[in-house]
């Protein structure tokens, strides 16, 4: 145990610190700012090495939060990144990314504010990259199996490193022309910054895995031709389909969905061109969502110096402190106030959007009534009407499952009833030989997930190819009635 009455001595939550708002929606650099050692070390000594580590169970990845953080709070930075990296190929990610269902777990949350668990592990990733601690870990004899995984998200790298650890020879497809999907194109830079993707990146360059990036399977080449050319395939191409609304005026310039604003944003920043982007400057946006994606365009927009942002949810708003119907452990939906929430615009609940108005097949303004439920449904209110000015509206309403992309008719893969890639207890489809992880297979979920089913997956193939495997398995398809517990 890190400090035998840390806890006691030290009661109060010091989360790590956030530039000033006038400051940071100049630039596109992340928000926070390192924290002291002196503030990490008394935060980590706050943990009780619990005997039942209830942080374990609330993270899909069995990640080893009391040993790193003994290790924090006794100066031992080398040790916590090995134990970290033990469970976590991508903490670095998950430290920023992550809404850290471990702290929502956390016992010392019962009756005190829980261990900054988030902070200190990407603190530990930061630390370890700066200090050189991070090196290609390159495989001691190759199998002669190929793995071709498709997609670089967090799930695709996460089972590519793992296969390519334990001496498969692996190629990652992507689309785009970069690699590192949503972590590439859909969260912006004042989240992650570029350079901690690319330097995880280079790691795994050095251990041998290939990318092969401006491919699209299923278009440039098919599922079919890749189950040919290689001993396994995993689906790793997430649940990209946004939620679209019909209603009337769907159809009018300026009716954009989230992501296509975000990519574009985010392609700006890295130094591309391109044509007619989607700009907020001087204009009134309404996010319809208040989710992640949603708060991305809050920040994206204010960056843009946008004249206005409003956020639109047609639900009540979250209560601040954690409801009676969801109890520690639980991870309970609470009102939260991210990083771009700070830095201005207007949250509206119970507004349920009727129509999109125009002049022109322009979009000027947006037509929101009050919610109310209706046996359990929730409907527009008669009667409470009324038009917010709005140039812009971003879509952020979730996403309903994986792009077909030629999986059905090529690789014979079939879908469930959710729009998920089905699959069996060992991530394989109904194909021998094709996986699928992370997104694609479970629905839209947390990077943390997409990441354990990664590694997941990853053993499930080696399983496959050899008959037998070392490699871990956090989690299985069927754990997702417990993904919050």
């Amino acid at each position: 145990m890190a400090d035998p009455r840390g806890f006691l001595k030290v009661r109060q939550r010091e989360t790590q610190p956030r530039r000033p708002v006038p400051v940071r929606i100049m630039d596109w650099k992340e928000v926070y700012e390192a924290q002291e050692d002196g503030v990490l070390k008394r935060q980590a000594g706050r943990c009780m090495d619990c005997g039942v580590p209830f942080c374990h169970h609330g993270c899909p990845l069995g990640n080893l939060i009391p040993e790193w953080n003994d290790l924090t709070w006794r100066g031992k930075g080398r040790d916590a990144s090995e134990r970290l990296h033990a469970t976590n190929n991508f903490p670095e990610f998950t430290g920023r990314l992550c809404p850290a269902p471990c702290e929502s777990s956390c016992v010392l949350g019962i009756n005190q504010p829980a261990v900054t668990i988030k902070q200190i592990e990407v603190s530990i990733a930061d630390e370890a990259f700066d200090e050189g601690w991070v090196e290609p870990i390159p495989p001691a004899r190759l199998t002669g199996r190929t793995v071709a995984v498709v997609g670089s998200g967090p799930a695709g790298l996460a089972a590519a490193q793992q296969l390519t650890r334990v001496g498969h020879t692996v190629a990652v497809y992507e689309r785009d022309d970069r690699v590192g999907g949503l972590l590439r194109y859909g969260i912006p830079d004042f989240k992650m910054e570029k350079e901690v993707l690319e330097r995880r990146l280079e790691q795994m360059k050095g251990e041998g895995t290939r990318f092969r990036t401006g491919v699209a399977v299923g278009t440039d080449v098919s599922w079919d031709q890749l189950r040919r050319r290689y001993d396994a395939v995993v689906i790793a191409t997430g649940a990209t389909v946004p939620r679209d609304l019909p209603i009337p005026g769907r159809s009018l310039d300026g009716v954009h969905f989230a992501m296509d604003y975000l990519v574009q944003a985010n392609r700006v920043v890295a130094g591309d061109t391109v044509p007619d982007q989607i700009d907020a400057r001087g204009k009134h946006v309404v996010i319809l969502g208040g989710g992640d994606t949603g708060a991305d365009c809050i920040g994206t927009a204010h960056r843009q110096q946008a004249a206005s942002v409003t956020t639109l949810a047609i639900g009540k708003q979250p209560p601040s402190e954690r409801p009676a119907h969801q109890p520690w452990p639980m991870f309970p939906n609470l009102f939260e106030v991210a990083s771009a929430h700070e830095e201005g615009g207007e949250r509206t609940y119970l507004a349920s959007t009727v129509e999109f108005v125009g002049e022109d097949g322009r979009l000027t303004g947006i037509k929101v009534a009050e919610t109310e439920f209706v046996d359990g449904k929730r409907l527009p209110k008669a009667g409470s009407e009324r038009i917010i000015p709005a140039d812009l509206v971003f879509l952020a309403l979730g996403f309903t499952g994986a792009e077909p992309a030629g999986i059905a008719e090529q690789a014979k893969a079939g879908f469930d009833e959710r729009g998920n890639v089905a699959r069996d207890a060992d991530y394989m489809t109904e194909v021998p030989g094709i996986f699928v992880a992370g997104d694609a297979g479970r629905g839209q979920s947390l990077i943390v997930w997409a990441i354990a089913e990664g590694r997941a997956c990853a053993a499930a193939v080696d399983r496959h190819l050899t008959g037998s495997t070392a490699l871990p398995a956090p989690v299985a398809p069927t754990d997702r009635a417990i993904a919050v517990l």
